[in-house]
């Protein structure tokens, strides 16, 4: 592969990292668990709340799919600091996790001019594949789709942290919005913002805030960690001065999230999430692109590493 084959590569995994920590970071539990009653101000209870969004929960999970539209906008301060705006739009399911989209945007240009203006990603299996484009191909004997399994790296790192990470990570990717549901109800300071119009729907406005070590007692992932690594995960967050995560639904009068934001602050800047979601229930099929035209990022480095070895 030539120097440039390979810095396109390493900006498509760096991107696609970013998305995937962010997404991370929004993982709830899967469990729609109530909270106490108490009036609001926009007329809604707790109690009321809470049911409606446990029954968007429960319609959600049972749906399994949809088509959706994303937008990522990074705003990091500082001279290094990575910002502009991914767009994603496709198919996925959540149970098992799944995906077919494609993602575009300014982001990629600034982390390298010469990066694909867009390519296509599919997950599947736990396998990331990414259709690095025509000049790739010529580049790689027809093989355009580069490879990215982050359990095999994981497993091979033989680092049980990085293992957790990354496999998290991959995971999390794949937003979940009936998880993104359970883990706003976590929220102590949920409220009804009232009634709006979404992409030309009537939707109730929902929304909630959770501190970092809030969000992750809800989330199911952080079951995984020993409390060392629990410590040092808050520790690293404290750091990085993390204000707290904003989470936002707009449930439609079908029951079902016709959008979901999540804003999360921080010292470096602000990372904001949305996704828009229509056709609950449509079929996700989700494809591996064909062997032939498909070669292994993690094969090729481990290659690159025992020659340097032998060397």
């Amino acid at each position: 592969m030539s120097m440039s084959a390979w810095k396109r590569a390493g900006v498509s995994v760096a991107a696609v990292a970013v998305i995937a920590g962010v997404a991370g970071c929004q993982d709830g539990d899967g469990k729609a668990a109530g909270a106490s009653s108490g009036k609001h101000q926009a007329g809604q209870t707790r109690d009321e709340m809470t049911k409606v969004i446990q029954a968007a929960y429960r319609k959600t999970a049972e749906a399994n799919s949809a088509k959706v539209k994303m937008t990522m906008d990074m705003k990091m301060s500082g001279a290094s600091g990575e910002s502009g705006t991914t767009e994603m739009t496709g198919v996925q399911s959540w149970n098992p996790a799944a995906m077919d989209i494609t993602m575009k945007g300014s982001t990629f240009s600034a982390l390298d001019p010469e990066a694909p203006k867009e390519f296509r990603v599919v997950m599947l299996d736990q396998v990331m594949y990414m259709d690095m484009g025509t000049k790739q191909a010529a580049e790689m004997d027809g093989k355009r789709w580069m490879k990215l399994d982050l359990k095999a790296a994981a497993e091979a790192s033989g680092d049980p942290a990085m293992q957790k990470q990354m496999t998290g990570g991959l995971e999390n990717m794949n937003q979940d919005p009936a998880q993104q549901l359970a883990l706003l109800l976590e929220s102590p300071n949920l409220k009804h913002v009232g009634s709006e119009k979404i992409n030309g729907g009537d939707t109730e406005h929902y929304k909630g805030t959770l501190t970092f070590e809030q969000m992750l007692d809800a989330n199911k992932q952080s079951e995984t960690l020993t409390p060392k690594e629990r410590d040092q995960l808050v520790a690293a967050m404290k750091k990085a001065d993390v204000k707290g995560y904003d989470t936002e639904v707009w449930v439609n009068k079908d029951g079902y999230p016709a959008r979901m934001v999540v804003d999360i602050k921080m010292a470096a800047g602000t990372m904001k999430m949305r996704a828009d979601y229509t056709d609950y229930g449509a079929k996700a099929t989700v494809q591996a692109p064909p062997a032939n035209e498909t070669f292994d990022l993690f094969a090729m480095l481990k290659g690159l590493k025992g020659g340097a070895a032998q060397g």
